[in-house]
């Protein structure tokens, strides 16, 4: 592999669902083969006992499943067009397998602060583990239509990412109010740790480039080793370190909390 020997993690997943690429699990096997740290994230509605197997065996290290309500109508209000059923039958097969081969990789069963499932985060809390996972994240929800508010933020504020601001609009809660100033001052380690890689091979500085706007070039014409290290990529971290203001992609990310 092109990145062994300097690659410690691959998060395969980005935007869309990995599981409908069926050389999944020959590739985890292959970065598994190389000692790199490997996960994905997955809504569960492709997973099949045979899948999940194949998941187990090929060594992958975390698998997170996104599932976002107890119940159909909850789970339908964000996961539109999915079906609840087969998201939780998807968490068992991946345990059973887990089980029945005595495989290392880690379930996480991640849910969304969100109102319309507000109700039930408790219940995530008291039955993750039956529920087949080993380990619960709630987190909080990135909206992009946040300004006037959003109908799925949650009631409690605590668990929103999003302030209300005197005049009703929402920010951000890692922006300041509006006093003029917007700049970000807090070094973004993203940029020094990781990018991602889309599936047409364009190099991104981080997932909340989720429109491909600032590529840095393409592993089919140049190696990641020399992409991560090229002018084009280094002026970018330059600009951010400047001010995160200069990038709209930079004033919708957590990484300034």
């Amino acid at each position: 592999m092109d990145c062994e020997g300097y690659v410690h993690t691959i998060q395969f997943f980005f935007q869309g669902e990995p599981l409908l690429n069926s050389q999944l699990p020959e590739m985890i096997r292959l970065a598994h083969e190389a000692h790199i740290y490997t996960t994905t994230s997955t809504n569960a509605q492709a997973l099949t006992p045979l899948l999940a197997e194949q998941l187990i065996q090929s060594g992958l290290d975390r698998i997170i499943v996104s599932i976002d309500g107890l119940s159909e109508e909850s789970y339908s209000t964000y996961r539109q067009g999915g079906s609840l059923q087969k998201a939780l039958r998807g968490l068992v097969y991946l345990r059973e397998a887990k089980d029945r081969l005595g495989g290392h990789t880690h379930i996480e069963l991640q849910c969304l602060r969100l109102k319309s499932n507000e109700h039930e985060w408790a219940m995530f809390e008291r039955s993750y583990h039956q529920m087949g996972a080993d380990s619960l994240t709630l987190k909080t929800a990135q909206f992009y239509d946040y300004q006037h508010g959003n109908p799925l933020m949650p009631t409690d504020a605590r668990f929103c990412r999003y302030a209300r601001q005197q005049d009703g609009t929402y920010r951000p809660k890692n922006r300041p109010p509006k006093t003029g100033k917007t700049l970000f001052h807090k070094p973004c380690y993203r940029l020094s740790t990781g990018c991602v890689i889309t599936t047409t091979g364009e190099v991104l500085p981080c997932c909340f480039d989720k429109s491909a706007q600032h590529s840095w070039g393409s592993i089919r014409e140049h190696s990641l080793r020399e992409i991560w290290q090229s002018h084009k990529a280094q002026q970018f971290r330059h600009e951010v370190r400047l001010s995160r203001a200069t990038f709209s992609i930079c004033t919708n990310c957590t990484e300034n909390e």
